[in-house]
């Protein structure tokens, strides 16, 4: 399904619903089409109708005890734990993975999770688009929790395409996994970790780039103190997807504020104009952008990191303009200045 970028730039974007075509669209936490399986709740936030085929995002809720025995797909996936705890199991290797830890699995490899706390959550990102049309198929129901007296057991998730594989719940281990691997293969990594750039009061973390995609997508955290709203911009050439992992951000899209707090969720695909901006102490805002053709910007326009916190004042506002300014072709069209607000 193509995006109509024309149409885009003035499109006020849709709360709280998914909208079947991809136009911008706000979630708040808990918002979305939702199924009951395994004693788990999935919130499917984006199915490759409201993606433009690029992607499938859910938030998946459950009690201690729940989870998914090793199962494969033929799609490329990112796992992000919000809330809680989560064991992870991939060919060999286990982890615990805690708020912010991410697990990336190719197509194909398989992959099992069991919630180590009650209302534990994370999100499920799937690329291209169609891993969650058999769930999506079903439901939904009007709960935006799992039930009370749901049996917490490890089943094979309902998504398309999946083949149950073996489970060994190896012992799990506990290395730093703060670096991106070199190509396409399954990997684990702690918050903040992977490749690092400083921008002023901020840090953006590459999570998962292209190389590790096959170029469906990157994903970016961002650790940032309060800041007003950046220029007002929009993309001709690729999606991008807001996530509040802690604090609260604002969004300005297409004329219109809202306001992420943990779980919330936008969606602005090519065409949409917006802004944003940071509105608490170590707010966490996680990017992922579909597909990875705006990964050099973060490279140009900020300065490569050892350091896994940013450090307040160390760097001029301008560095990013003066990034932007010395290479033209990223895709990113500047429309005007940051919106006027008395928020900052």
């Amino acid at each position: 399904m193509s995006v109509d970028i024309e149409a885009n730039h003035g499109r006020a974007p849709l709360l709280n619903r998914l909208p079947g075509e991809p136009v911008p669209y706000y979630l708040a936490s808990g918002e979305g089409h939702r199924v009951e399986r395994d004693g788990q709740l999935w919130t499917i936030i984006a199915r490759a109708g409201d993606a433009g085929g690029l992607f499938d995002a859910a938030y998946v809720l459950g009690p201690r005890g729940a989870g998914a025995e090793a199962h494969s797909v033929p799609y490329q996936r990112t796992y992000v734990v919000f809330d809680g705890r989560v064991l992870v199991q991939l060919p060999g290797e286990s982890r615990v993975l805690a708020p912010g830890d991410s697990v990336t699995v190719p197509a194909g490899v398989p992959v099992a999770y069991r919630l180590l706390g009650h209302l534990t959550r994370l999100l499920f990102w799937s690329a291209p688009g169609g891993a969650l049309d058999a769930l999506a198929a079903s439901g939904p129901i009007r709960s935006h929790l799992y039930g009370a007296d749901a049996a917490a057991s490890l089943g094979v998730p309902l998504l398309t395409g999946v083949e149950a594989a073996a489970s060994d719940w190896t012992d799990p281990r506990d290395p730093d996994d703060d670096t991106l691997p070199a190509g396409v293969e399954p990997f684990f990594l702690r918050r903040h970790g992977g490749d690092r750039i400083e921008w002023p009061d901020a840090v953006n973390a590459f999570a998962a780039r292209g190389r590790n995609t096959g170029g469906r997508y990157i994903m970016v955290n961002t650790l940032a103190a309060p800041q007003p709203y950046i220029i007002r911009h929009f993309h001709s050439l690729h999606t991008e997807n807001f996530f509040c992992l802690s604090g609260r951000v604002w969004l300005w899209v297409n004329g219109q504020e809202v306001l992420l707090t943990p779980g919330d969720f936008v969606h602005a695909p090519a065409g949409t104009i917006h802004s944003f901006a940071i509105a608490a102490h170590n707010t966490t805002m996680l990017g992922l952008l579909a597909n990875d053709v705006f990964e050099p910007f973060f490279d140009v326009t900020g300065i490569a990191t050892e350091a896994f916190v940013h450090t307040e004042g160390k760097l001029d506002a301008g560095v990013v303009m003066s990034g932007m300014r010395a290479n033209p072709d990223l895709d990113v069209t500047v429309v005007g200045p940051p919106p006027k607000t008395d928020r900052f």
